[in-house]
């Protein structure tokens, strides 16, 4: 299915140049995040909490990793660093009106043979029940060293992103993307969505 882009739309994917979160902050949010109740993930389009359980659904064929969500209190810090790049990348990049953190952080590990096939993380058009999803953000929580495979990659663009620690890669949340299966160690990272009203 074609998705269409509004001409008011400057980019669609915003690799940082600087690091988000430091390393030190990065291993904060590790340890908050292997401290809550981690399970197995699941596909679909349900948001956290999951109000709607019967809309997602395990799929070892699609996606093998574990997650945990980050409550606001505890990441608080976090949730403030991110949410004012991701207002910035807003303004200069995307355009989109109304734009918040509209839940939790996702909080990944991907252990050696973990992967997530091809999805997006919004419907299409965009033009669900608010809040709704527009952009999307992966940053990179472990040292590149510390594991292989891995690999980032967004179906319509042709430079595939090579994050650092701490760095972070916005795209719009229509666009179709995946996690290649990691062969070595444990890829870590902090996965937000931020959203606003429906497009018109």
């Amino acid at each position: 299915m074609p998705v269409i882009f509004e001409p008011r739309w400057k980019s669609y994917v915003v690799e940082t140049t600087q690091p988000v979160l430091t390393a030190e902050q990065c291993d904060e949010v590790i340890r908050i995040g292997q401290s809550v109740p981690n399970e197995q993930a699941k596909v679909g389009m349900g948001r956290q909490p999951i109000e709607n359980k019967d809309e997602n659904r395990y799929d070892t064929k699609m996606r093998v990793t574990t997650i945990g969500w980050i409550p606001f209190d505890q990441g608080a810090p976090m949730y403030g660093l991110v949410e004012r790049w991701m207002l910035n990348t807003n303004i200069n990049h995307f355009g989109f009106e109304g734009m918040q953190i509209t839940e939790q952080a996702q909080y990944t590990e991907y252990p050696k043979g973990g992967f997530y096939d091809w999805h997006v993380d919004t419907d299409l058009v965009m033009t669900r029940m608010p809040p709704v999803r527009k952009i999307s953000m992966t940053l990179l929580l472990s040292d590149p060293k510390d594991f292989e495979g891995g690999e980032l990659e967004l179906i319509d663009d042709k430079k595939r992103p090579n994050l650092k620690r701490g760095h972070a890669l916005f795209f719009a949340s229509f666009i179709r993307h995946r996690v290649k299966p990691v062969t070595k160690g444990n890829r870590k990272s902090l996965v937000m969505w931020f959203g606003g009203p429906p497009l018109k």
